[in-house]
């Protein structure tokens, strides 16, 4: 079954975050089968920020701003989680 329904959430939620909190995001799949695989990406940068199913900022930056999504792959189909914009205050 390929990968699809890819969502992104964000505690707090929203991803509005006080500089210095702490931001989690987490990405999770609607349909898909085998193993799994998630990635991080903050728009522009190239490399992806982390894997797995969750990525914590334990003290949020305000560079640590911006567009994130998350792309999940099964090896055979790869989706893209919407976009979330992170905020920092």
């Amino acid at each position: 079954i390929p990968v699809s329904g890819v969502s992104l959430a964000a505690q707090p939620p929203g991803g509005q975050v006080t500089e210095g909190d702490r931001l989690v995001l987490s990405c999770s799949v609607a349909a898909g089968t085998g193993p799994l695989s998630f990635s991080w990406h903050r728009q522009g940068s190239a490399a992806p920020l982390a894997t797995g199913p969750r990525y914590e900022l334990r003290a949020a930056q305000h560079w640590d701003g911006g567009r994130y999504h998350c792309t999940a792959t099964n090896g055979d189909t790869t989706a893209d989680s919407p976009p979330l914009w992170v905020t920092v205050l």
